[in-house]
């Protein structure tokens, strides 16, 4: 089915907003800031690679390509998220365990002012994602029409 359609009485009708439970635009939202966070950062290590002078090039032009690519997929599964696309919980969970990881790691590096906020914002976005109203808007809709058609 398209990515903004529902199958209801044979026809197809795009997806409301309104129908989205707030959890699912709170994770959504996480995922967007984490993506937009990302490319800014991926831009600026490239800026700094090109007019700068890392230590290590491959290094520089690797973190920089790594930050672009995960910021644009982050991007893409908030776009999911918000329409209530299936496959956009899998990878959002997948980034948000990696958001603590790395949170982790920056508190015990003494980078507090960085940690902490991915920290709340990925364990916000955990909460929001594995919850009911979520879970429903992104599954109960179908299984209750599959058990409809059958």
């Amino acid at each position: 089915m398209g990515a903004m359609q529902r199958k209801r009485s044979g026809r197809f009708q795009p997806v409301s907003f309104r129908r989205r439970p707030l959890t699912l635009i709170i994770s959504a939202a996480v995922e967007a800031i984490e993506g937009v966070v990302a490319l800014g950062f991926g831009l600026y290590i490239g800026w700094e690679t090109i007019v700068g002078k890392p230590l290590d090039l491959a290094s520089a032009i690797g973190v920089a390509v790594l930050a672009l690519l995960g910021g644009l997929g982050m991007l893409a599964v908030a776009r999911g998220l918000m329409r209530a696309e299936r496959w956009g919980r899998s990878p959002a969970v997948v980034t948000q365990l990696f958001a603590l990881f790395l949170a982790w790691n920056m508190i015990q590096s003494q980078q507090q002012w960085y940690g902490v906020p991915l920290a709340v914002g990925a364990i916000v976005a955990l909460v929001a994602l594995l919850s009911g109203p979520t879970t429903a808007a992104l599954f109960d809709e179908e299984s209750h029409e599959d058990a409809e058609n059958s």
